[in-house]
């Protein structure tokens, strides 16, 4: 029996998606990549997709509802967000969330941006 990587488990959580909410994870993931392109892919926590930076810190985690996909940055609440991307998970002391619902357009420039600052605020070092 062979076990999937995390990569083929996040790629069939898109696929068995199969509507707007797994182009939007889709998506994500690849500004994901795009921001970080060593970036870790692991699936924890009975399917939920998480980024990781290069000290093996989380940048964000891709959780998956019926109504929604919700972003969510560990150390979120430290992080400048000047395009108002975080819009859940407002009243922590450390997480941020995006809650994406359908229709909604994520701003693909702000978003790698938060997560440039995210592996910052980590202090993750470049390779």
């Amino acid at each position: 029996m062979t076990t999937a990587t995390a990569s083929q488990l996040i790629d069939q959580r898109v696929a068995d998606l199969g509507d707007w909410r797994g182009e939007a994870l889709a998506q994500a993931r690849a500004l994901i990549h795009a921001a970080v392109p060593d970036v870790t892919e692991e699936w924890k926590w009975r399917g939920v997709p998480v980024w990781y930076d290069t000290n093996g810190k989380i940048i964000c985690t891709g959780e998956s509802y019926k109504d929604k996909i919700k972003l969510t940055f560990q150390k979120g609440a430290s992080l400048d967000d000047p395009r108002g991307l975080f819009n859940a998970s407002l009243d922590g002391n450390a997480r941020r969330a995006i809650d994406l619902f359908e229709g909604d357009q994520l701003d693909g420039d702000a978003f790698k941006a938060l997560v440039l600052a995210a592996v910052a605020a980590n202090g993750a070092k470049k390779r």
